[in-house]
């Protein structure tokens, strides 16, 4: 993400991601964080505590199809990839204590199904220093709000003199 911003001669910007892309912006904000100057945080995932091997099962499974289909892909790889994915106890790539220490500005709409645990999404609204949380958002009655909300809190967090606050 970073060499990309770079690529792209972005020296700051605001982020949005939805599932696995939460973690990302998470991962960004924590690695680069003057790069971040707000992040929307949309369905985070993480360890759904009624079904906690969803997402290793389904990823064993496709590793299983991706090996049948390219059996040049190294098996110990794969596994290793699987872990660093999905062998977390909270949000996926991320650990509790690092979350605490991300000081970017942080909007969390927490998802509401399997792979979208509610919890995760509440406990990355408790634990960012930074977040605000719109719960109700996803049913077509929220989604004009749940658009204002998003775009007054990305207008909030634009830096001044920026070409997106002009």
């Amino acid at each position: 993400q970073v060499a990309l911003l770079d690529h792209l001669g972005v020296t700051r910007c605001h982020t949005l991601g939805g599932c696995i892309g939460s973690s990302f912006c998470l991962m960004l904000s924590q690695t680069a964080p003057a790069r971040v100057s707000a992040q929307v945080l949309q369905n985070p995932i993480g360890v759904n505590p009624e079904f906690p091997t969803y997402f290793q099962e389904g990823y064993g499974a496709w590793a299983k199809e991706l090996k049948a289909s390219r059996p040049e892909l190294d098996d110990a790889a794969l596994a290793s990839f699987g872990r660093n994915m999905w062998d977390h106890d909270f949000v996926y790539c991320m650990q509790r204590d690092a979350v605490q220490k991300i000081q970017t500005p942080s909007f969390v709409m927490p998802g509401d199904d399997k792979p979208h645990p509610t919890h995760a999404g509440l406990a990355l609204a408790e634990l960012l220093p930074h977040a605000e949380m719109l719960r109700q958002w996803k049913a077509p009655t929220h989604l004009s709000a749940a658009h204002d909300r998003v775009l007054d809190f990305l207008a909030k967090h634009t830096p001044k003199g920026s070409a997106a606050a002009a």
